[in-house]
C-alpha cells in the first residue's frame, strides 16, 4: 500500500502539459524495478484511493519507455488518453509522444522533496 501511497503524491507532481513513463515513475517512488506495478495500479485505479480530496491521478499523463500511448484499456475510449494530452497542448503523432519535448525532466529537488515527503508520511 506503501506504493500507492507514494505514486500518488509523485503524480502530484507531474506538470501540466508533460508525461512520464512507467519506469521514471518507479523510479521516483524509489522501487526502480516496478514499473509494471505502476502500470498496475493506474488500470485498477489504486493510486486514486490515495490521492488527497479533489486530486485524482493523471494517469493520461503515464506513456511507456518509447513514449507510446500504452494505456487505451484504461481509458473509456480508446483516444481518451490522446485527447487528454492534446488538451494540454502535447503533440500526439502515429500514438506516441516526443519524450525530448514533452517528457518531464525531474530534478534531483524533485525527487529529494519526495523523498522527504514519503519519510514525513512513514510511507
Amino acid at each position: 500500500m506503501d506504493f500507492y501511497r507514494r505514486l500518488a503524491l509523485a503524480g502530484e507532481m507531474i506538470p501540466y502539459g508533460k508525461v512520464v513513463t512507467y519506469g521514471q515513475l518507479a523510479l521516483l517512488c524509489g522501487c526502480p524495478r516496478n514499473s509494471r506495478q505502476v502500470g498496475y495500479a493506474l488500470n485498477h485505479g489504486l493510486a486514486d484511493d490515495v490521492c488527497r480530496k479533489g486530486f485524482a491521478f493523471p494517469a493520461y499523463r503515464v506513456v511507456n519507455s518509447r513514449g507510446i500511448l500504452s494505456g487505451a484499456s484504461a481509458f473509456e475510449t480508446a483516444d481518451m488518453q490522446r485527447l487528454l494530452l492534446e488538451a494540454e497542448g502535447v503533440v500526439v503523432k502515429d500514438n506516441r509522444v516526443d519524450l525530448k519535448v514533452y517528457g518531464w525532466k525531474n530534478t534531483m529537488e524533485d525527487a529529494v522533496f519526495l523523498r522527504k515527503s514519503f519519510e514525513e508520511k512513514g510511507i
